[in-house]
């Protein structure tokens, strides 16, 4: 899933896989510039903390 302030082409922003994160129970993380790149892989608990940074960080 793409950010919702991805621009069309990746822009700035982080893709994650909510799917996989429900089947396996992590999630996985990466930067949607690079699809092809190194993958995050975050329990539920530190990817929330990830959100809640990322929010705190940009207010």
């Amino acid at each position: 899933m793409k950010s919702s302030y991805s621009a069309p082409n990746g822009g700035e922003c982080i893709e994650w896989a909510p799917g996989h994160a429900s089947v396996y129970g992590l999630v996985p993380v990466r930067d949607s510039k690079a699809p092809g790149g190194p993958i995050l892989t975050l329990t539920p608990a530190a990817f929330v903390g990830l959100v809640e940074f990322a929010k705190r960080a940009t207010a």
